[in-house]
């Protein structure tokens, strides 16, 4: 996600961790996600409780005062922990406690054995986004209201996938935070992924990968990266051959279609 402080956030998440070990963690995840976007909206709150110059006391005193009682105690706590800390920018705020929404839903996850289902649903449905336009048209337009969108998220997924992929969708379809649909879904899925340390690898081929041929290339990059890693596969008829992996930046190309523009660019050049 977003470049954040990792000092400061370490700072947050160190409180965040000792609160969520007796806590409700779908509740967490909502009530932080809700502090989140309470202060995307009202600027003048979260600049205040951003600032640095303020003594740390009398932002913790405002916190109390408007979130009392509305929040669980484990969102408070984790709320005071990062008005606490020291932010390069304001919205820095908004952003470390959404971080903590999405971890909260992945610890969820992790509890009911689920990750794993977790990390492959919000990669399809960045998918399916992606290849239906007129659905992506109806999940971000501003002018469709949100319990029109909120219906059209439940309609799509509910049944179908896990709770916390649920909410981790309505939650970027309701509130983008500037983001592109496709690119939040990614971030959440790479934030999802990190709860095992594991790195994410996007394999495109022709065809399904078969289990046998997931297991050996999943054991090789074990090998060469020396971490686990999850494997998102996307079957792509446009690839001739083989297949690609892309890990972050990193692209892995065996496809005949990758090696022929290969050729191409050194033929450019």
């Amino acid at each position: 996600m977003r470049g954040l402080s990792r000092s400061s956030f370490a700072e947050v998440e160190e409180r965040f961790n000792a609160v969520a070990a007796s806590a409700d963690l779908g509740r967490l995840a909502q009530d932080l996600g809700a502090v989140a976007v309470l202060l995307d909206n009202e600027h003048g709150l979260r600049r205040n409780l951003a600032d640095p110059a303020r003594p740390v006391e009398r932002k913790a005193e405002v916190v109390r005062g408007l979130l009392g009682g509305k929040i669980a105690d484990a969102a408070l706590e984790t709320v005071i922990a990062a008005v606490s800390a020291r932010w390069s920018r304001s919205p820095d705020l908004s952003d470390a406690l959404e971080r903590l929404s999405v971890i909260a839903s992945a610890a969820e996850a992790e509890s009911a054995s689920r990750l794993d289902d977790v990390e492959d649903e919000l990669f399809r449905f960045g998918r399916i986004v992606e290849a239906n336009p007129a659905l992506r048209m109806a999940l971000v337009d501003p002018a469709v209201p949100a319990d029109a969108k909120r219906g059209l998220v439940a309609d799509l997924l509910r049944d179908r996938v896990a709770p916390t992929s649920l909410r981790l969708v309505t939650q970027l379809v309701l509130h983008p935070r500037g983001r592109s649909l496709e690119r939040g879904l990614e971030e959440y899925g790479q934030l999802v992924a990190e709860q095992r340390q594991q790195l994410v690898a996007v394999v495109r081929s022709a065809v399904s990968l078969t289990d046998a041929q997931k297991q050996r290339l999943t054991a090789w990059l074990r090998t060469t990266y020396g971490r686990d890693v999850h494997l998102n596969t996307e079957v792509d008829p446009r690839v001739l051959g083989g297949f690609s992996v892309r890990l972050g930046d990193e692209l892995i190309d065996t496809t005949i279609a990758g090696r022929i523009e290969e050729v191409r660019r050194r033929l450019a050049g």
